[in-house]
């Protein structure tokens, strides 16, 4: 069956003709870059944390142990900090729909790049091309002393944890150890937010998946996409502050929605 032919089978409702247009947008692409976001990972059991039943929404005292430098100041907080993260979500959940179809983007030889504000490494485990994707916010699965930079897989050191240790310090140095995610008060990698402006103004066609858009400097990805006369589509929930200069916005939930846009494009 024809792509477009399957796609106008495949949806329905008062959107499907911005399915339809968008997906045409993306078949026609040859350099697509995206931005992903918490939305894309509630699928598969992670908690957000600004949303309605976000993390931070819930218990607003959790925010603390994502400040650098409370966690600096306190060993009883770098203590509860890693009890925290064995129980973490990421460690059981699985990529979902909405990552596989961002793995059919990159086999069809249309993904430049996967940025992503995502520390889960859920893409990777998709499928996606460690290469490929552009973490800036850091990753969940390593721990970098923030003495000496040493890294170190996480399991690692939740193993040390588990034994009795309840603020491991860095092996080489004694230095404190955090998990490789950026933290408030921690600048992001200025390598790594160039690559990820690169992926947008090198590309033909800039989709925000997932994301609020509220939080800076991967919220400016959408504005520089726009002066840079990328067309820019948003796929997300709530309203984001950048809807405006979007060619198309949709609201549906991304796990139906990605393998809806890349129907036509799995080898």
């Amino acid at each position: 069956m024809p792509a477009d032919v399957e796609l106008q089978t495949a949806v329905a409702g008062d959107d499907d003709a911005t399915i339809a247009e968008v997906s045409s947008w993306i078949r026609d692409a040859s350099a697509v870059t995206v931005l992903t976001g918490a939305g894309i990972s509630t699928e598969s059991g992670i908690p957000d944390f600004r949303g309605p039943q976000g993390l931070w929404t819930r218990d607003p005292g959790l925010r603390q142990m994502s400040d650098l430098q409370a966690y600096l100041a306190d060993p009883l907080l770098r203590a509860r900090v890693w009890r925290n993260r064995r129980e973490h979500a990421a460690w059981s959940a699985e990529p979902n729909e909405g990552h596989r179809a961002l793995v059919d983007l990159e086999r069809a030889g249309r993904l430049l790049a996967l940025v992503t504000q995502n520390i889960d490494g859920l893409h990777q485990r998709a499928g996606n091309c460690q290469q490929r994707v552009i973490e800036l916010h850091g990753t969940l699965r390593e721990v970098e002393c923030l003495s000496c930079r040493r890294r170190r897989p996480t399991a690692e050191i939740l193993d040390r944890v588990d034994a009795g240790e309840a603020d491991p310090p860095c092996t080489a140095c004694g230095g404190i150890l955090k998990t490789a995610a950026v933290s408030f008060g921690q600048a992001l990698d200025p390598a790594v937010l160039a690559a990820a402006r690169d992926a947008v103004v090198e590309a033909d066609l800039f989709v925000a998946a997932g994301t609020s858009l509220t939080v800076q400097p991967a919220a400016s990805l959408a504005g520089l996409a726009a002066d840079h006369g990328t067309r820019l589509v948003i796929l997300n929930a709530e309203p984001t502050p950048y809807d405006e200069l979007a060619g198309a916005v949709l609201r549906r939930p991304l796990v139906r929605l990605l393998p809806l846009l890349f129907l036509g494009l799995r080898p």
